[in-house]
């Protein structure tokens, strides 16, 4: 297919994006630029030709010609939602909602959301759920995946295919790391300073899944026949990957000889807690989550040293919020986080 990969240029669309060609579809990109420059060492291979749009001006005209639009592009984290809930709606569901409406026009025929198993949020219990538990969404972030999806179901029809992939928390190398999130970032401090510190009291379930396998599940539902994808959720991870937070602590802490783990429980418990049951996209996709977190934990340490990363890259670099704040005070992004050219 001819594909739009939107956020070509962030922490899963690099890795994306060659999963894609590799898999025979014609890839173009469009990206604001946001993180294009947050590149640790150097990129392993060079970007897809790629659109520089605000996801918010995309229009009709952009996406003829796409038989298929990949959307990642979104404010991608709950601390980063806290800061502006509205604006995290802006961009995450009213804009999401709109190119989804477009590309419909433009007669593109599928189009894969890049959703969350965020949206499980605060179960209450340690059963598994599956993509008709109920959505118990407590962050503005996974409360605007929530409303993208419910409007992409609404959209479906016989010409057009909208389907969404719950995508576990993500971890694993990308040449544009983010290191906050849980494993990439447990495994960056055990690397730079020698301890792993949680701050709760580390019993909540996260279920996570690598770049990578992210980037397997897309290619499989774009192969997968239309009528068994169209207008459907689908959990993308694996069930050997639903850990407790202390787990994946412990699992940086075993990656990295002679660091040492703290539970502080400073911040208290978290009400997100979730357990997840990936087997509909085993059954219906076809697809298998490979990576371990071992593995991944294993493949940041050597990224992370062989790349050298620094704490100042940490603190400033490849942590969103950090990102975004730095190129305001520069003058680089106005109040809306739109690039100022």
């Amino acid at each position: 297919m001819r594909v739009l990969l939107t956020g070509h240029q962030g922490y899963l669309g690099t890795v994306l994006a060659p999963i894609l060609t590799a898999a025979g579809h014609e890839v173009s990109g469009l990206d604001s630029g946001l993180f294009a420059d947050s590149v640790l060492g150097a990129l392993d291979s060079p970007d897809v030709p790629g659109l520089t749009i605000d996801l918010r001006d995309v229009t009709v005209e952009t996406l003829r010609g796409f038989e298929a639009v990949v959307h990642l592009a979104a404010l991608s984290n709950d601390p980063l939602g806290a800061v502006d809930p509205d604006l995290t709606y802006d961009i995450n569901h009213r804009a999401a909602t709109r190119l989804a409406v477009l590309a419909k026009e433009a007669g593109v025929r599928r189009f894969a959301y890049a959703s969350t198993c965020s949206v499980y949020g605060a179960q209450g219990c340690d059963a598994l759920v599956d993509e008709d538990a109920p959505l118990k969404p407590v962050t503005p972030y996974a409360v605007s995946k929530v409303r993208v999806e419910e409007e992409l179901a609404g959209l479906s029809g016989s010409d057009f295919a909208p389907f969404s992939l719950r995508n576990a928390t993500a971890f694993g190398f990308s040449p544009r790391p983010r290191v906050d999130i849980v494993l990439n970032n447990l495994v960056a401090r055990a690397v730079l300073t020698g301890r792993v510190t949680v701050l709760s009291d580390g019993t909540p379930w996260r279920p996570l899944v690598h770049a990578e396998d992210i980037g397997r599940a897309v290619v499989a539902a774009l192969a997968a026949p239309a009528e068994v994808v169209r207008g459907r959720a689908f959990n993308i991870g694996t069930e050997n990957n639903n850990k407790t937070v202390v787990e994946i602590a412990r699992a940086a802490v075993d990656a990295v000889p002679g660091s040492v783990l703290e539970i502080t429980g400073a911040t208290g418990p978290d009400t997100r807690s979730y357990r997840v049951d990936f087997s509909r996209a085993r059954e219906d996709l076809g697809f298998e989550a490979m990576w371990s977190i071992s593995a991944g934990a294993a493949q940041l340490v050597r990224e992370y040293r062989g790349r050298g990363l620094t704490l100042d890259q940490f603190d400033n670099s490849f942590t969103r919020l950090a990102v975004l704040e730095r190129r305001q005070r520069k003058g680089d992004l106005d109040s809306s986080f739109r690039v100022i050219r």
